[in-house]
């Protein structure tokens, strides 16, 4: 298995440790790129930074933010890069299987089911099931993709870029 490139937020920091937990627990070689100062985390330049990677090694990714759209509206500005967010075993199956993606974009945060609450927005989160995020990753990184007209689709989708 080739290297996998992490990135967070500070709305992903706590999954993305899980998930350095979850990779040596596997052994899994990865490279965290996030910034070390909170200061420092615009999601656009993480996603950047980690995007550059996989396309250039033609490796994985995952990044995580409050909603996981951030990162991959980023990411999907880098040539050779097919990010996704990804919320259930579905997505996180189809979007391999029928899309090739190569990075998965995850919340760090789920929102509570009461919209309109006296708590402050803040505490109206809370966060992701780890369980559920490495089973999801886990699925991203072991489901290959399909071939035929999938493969199809892809192409035409890289041709996009040029």
């Amino acid at each position: 298995m080739t290297k996998i490139y992490i990135g967070c937020d500070h709305n992903g920091f706590l999954i993305k440790e899980r998930l350095i937990d979850y990779f040596k627990k596997h052994k899994i070689d990865y490279d965290d790129l996030s910034p070390r100062l909170i200061k420092d985390d615009d999601y656009p330049d993480i996603a950047a930074i980690v995007a550059k990677k996989v396309a250039k090694n033609k490796a994985k990714g995952i990044l995580i933010c409050g909603s996981g759209a951030g990162m991959a509206i980023a990411a999907n500005k880098i040539k050779g890069i097919r990010a996704a967010v990804t919320r259930d075993i579905i997505e996180a199956e189809l979007e391999r299987e029928h899309n090739d993606i190569n990075i998965m974009c995850l919340n760090g945060l789920e929102i509570g089911r009461k919209i309109i609450s006296h708590k402050p927005l803040s505490q109206q989160f809370k966060p992701v099931s780890v369980k559920k995020i490495t089973k999801l990753v886990g699925i991203f990184l072991n489901t290959e993709s399909f071939q035929g007209r999938h493969k199809r689709r892809v192409e035409k989708i890289k041709k996009l870029e040029n």
